[in-house]
């Protein structure tokens, strides 16, 4: 049931369009490309597969979702945005941002967190703040669970890749509570939570890794100390 605010504003009628609750994380993961209802499904935590069709259908009348079938697959149906779904990429980019900044906090009991989502947060903040590291540089993260991704540094940008296919400078093996825990807290408090990761390699790569975390200066060298340094 669609809920009206009775007031003739942009903002009220944009809200009456995508501010339902699950909309906009819907729109989230459909500007990372064209997916199925199982994706979709999969994706956000906590919503039935009743209320996700509903939202669909929804976002679908009001232009902002549209179905497509691909040549190669016929059977199945892929949701993808509309040009008006993808104008809204700046709206969930600055929510990003915001909740970033102001609505961060270590996991609250019974959160999904879902590693892809912790990397990729941390790769928008490490290109908006503009942090850089002085060689290129490739980090394997192994989640348990969770699998593998490969955070990267080409000297300019920072990306991550699901999957790890080439040989990494750093491996950090965590769970996906302990590595959000750890990115959540204050630089202050991250010392005391690094022994929850293990992070293995070089230790001039080891300290790096920890340095661009803020621990100090003190830490990282008992952290790295205590590292298991890879031979080349």
């Amino acid at each position: 049931m669609t809920r009206y605010y009775r007031e003739y504003c942009p903002v009220a009628h944009a809200l009456e369009v995508v501010g339902d609750r699950w909309s906009l994380l819907i729109i989230r993961d459909l500007l990372r490309g064209s997916q199925r209802f199982t994706d979709l499904l999969r994706g956000i935590s906590g919503i039935t597969a009743k209320l996700l069709m509903v939202r669909l259908r929804k976002l679908q009348q009001a232009g902002v979702v549209k179905q497509e079938k691909r040549e190669d697959d016929r059977r199945e149906v892929w949701y993808t945005l509309t040009a008006a779904g993808h104008e809204l990429r700046p709206v969930l980019e600055a929510l990003w941002a915001w909740g970033l900044k102001y609505a961060m906090w270590p996991p609250r009991p019974g959160e999904v967190v879902r590693p892809e989502m912790t990397l990729n947060t941390l790769v928008a903040s490490l290109n908006t703040r503009g942090r850089r590291l002085s060689q290129t540089a490739k980090w394997a993260f192994h989640f348990t669970p969770g699998g593998g991704y490969m955070l990267s540094f080409d000297g300019e940008r920072w990306w991550v890749e699901q999957n790890i296919e080439s040989e990494p400078d750093v491996s950090i093996s965590a769970t996906p509570e302990s590595w959000a825990t750890f990115l959540a807290v204050k630089r202050v408090e991250r010392a005391k939570l690094a022994h929850s990761l293990r992070v293995e390699g070089k230790l001039e790569r080891v300290k790096e890794f920890w340095q661009t975390f803020g621990i100090p200066v003190n830490d990282i060298s008992q952290l790295a100390s205590n590292s298991s340094e890879r031979q080349p």
